[in-house]
């Protein structure tokens, strides 16, 4: 029986590493296929948004998911990578690219900024200094008007190019924010079961049984934050280039309480159950559109039926709790 028993164990090893290794292949043929499938303007510009809300999504979950801080702040990140890429490239340098990559880089900056207080408080209190950082990101962006051209935003932002070759095509932006969803997982996916991931998982678990193993709870949520970070700020570096034209009423704490509802409807710790949450709560608002009048009243009775009925998420983390904090060190 024994015998049989790790046969099985072996052979679904075996077949799990066969559909990770399958998964990559998949993904990138579905995207490359469906736009010339359904060349629809609408349709591409919609699916556009919502890969750059799964990149959220997927970020967010790394502080509220997996090491369990409540952050309210996730669009204050957004919009610094925005804003940032848009005025690097309108007035030092045209380069996307490098855009990008300084958009995320200062976004992680903040993102540590903003860790620091998650190592004194935590819960309602933390979600409370995460809003008031969203507040205080977006009246910077409104009165900076010499900078950011206050409430009338940024308009003229130039399309991302590669060799020349300006991207500015429905096709062609959603092939490359789905390339870029797909590295966010891979990053998201490797990172979650690390060791780093594993410790992040321990601390929301039990904060003190973490400590007393020796790990440094505060350096791991500092960097969760900057991560969290890092990832929106490319998203929102990204969301400027397709859009050509940001402003702070992009970036206000409603937007940050979308996403946090979202990774909660799918499951929060879990990455596909983050992903499934920013595909139902993105798309059923444009789903009930028919019904405009009602739409808002359905979405939110469907938001609290579903709380009710499965408050862990449609896709719950698989993790198993009490093994967390032995596992974590190793």
């Amino acid at each position: 029986m024994d015998n049989i028993i790790k046969e099985k164990l072996r052979l679904n090893k075996i077949f799990g590493r066969i559909n990770n290794k399958l998964i990559l292949p998949v993904s990138l043929l579905i995207i490359f296929i469906f736009p010339i499938l359904f060349d629809n303007s609408y349709i591409l510009h919609i699916l556009i948004l919502l890969g750059v809300y799964v990149v959220l999504g997927i970020s967010l979950n790394v502080v509220a998911g997996v090491t369990g801080e409540l952050d309210l702040g996730h669009a204050a990140f957004f919009g610094i990578g925005s804003y940032v890429s848009s005025l690097f490239v309108i007035n030092i340098f045209d380069s996307f690219w490098i855009g990008l990559i300084l958009a995320g880089f200062i976004s992680l900056l903040f993102g540590l900024l903003l860790g620091i207080p998650s190592l004194r408080i935590r819960g309602d209190y933390l979600a409370i200094v995460t809003l008031g950082f969203n507040e205080i990101i977006r009246y910077v962006l409104l009165n900076m008007q010499s900078i950011t051209n206050g409430p009338m935003g940024i308009k003229g932002i130039p399309s991302p190019s590669i060799f020349g070759y300006t991207i500015n095509t429905k096709q062609h932006m959603f092939y490359l924010i789905w390339i870029l969803v797909i590295i966010t997982c891979v990053v998201m996916n490797r990172m979650s079961n690390s060791r780093f991931g594993r410790t992040l998982v321990a601390i929301r678990e039990d904060e003190i049984a973490a400590t007393s193993l020796g790990i440094n709870t505060g350096k791991y949520k500092i960097w969760s934050f900057a991560i969290t970070a890092a990832f929106a700020g490319i998203g929102g570096s990204f969301f400027a280039h397709y859009m050509n034209f940001i402003n702070p009423n992009n970036f206000t704490s409603n937007e940050s309480i979308l996403i946090l509802c979202m990774i909660t409807v799918g499951g929060r710790g879990s990455l596909v159950g983050s992903i499934i949450g920013v595909v139902i709560l993105f798309l059923l608002p444009e789903l009930l559109r028919p019904i405009a009048s009602y739409r808002m009243l359905i979405y939110g009775i469907l938001l609290v039926l579903m709380m009710v009925f499965k408050p862990k998420g449609f896709w719950p983390e698989k993790r198993v709790p009490s093994r967390i904090t032995k596992i974590a060190k190793k």
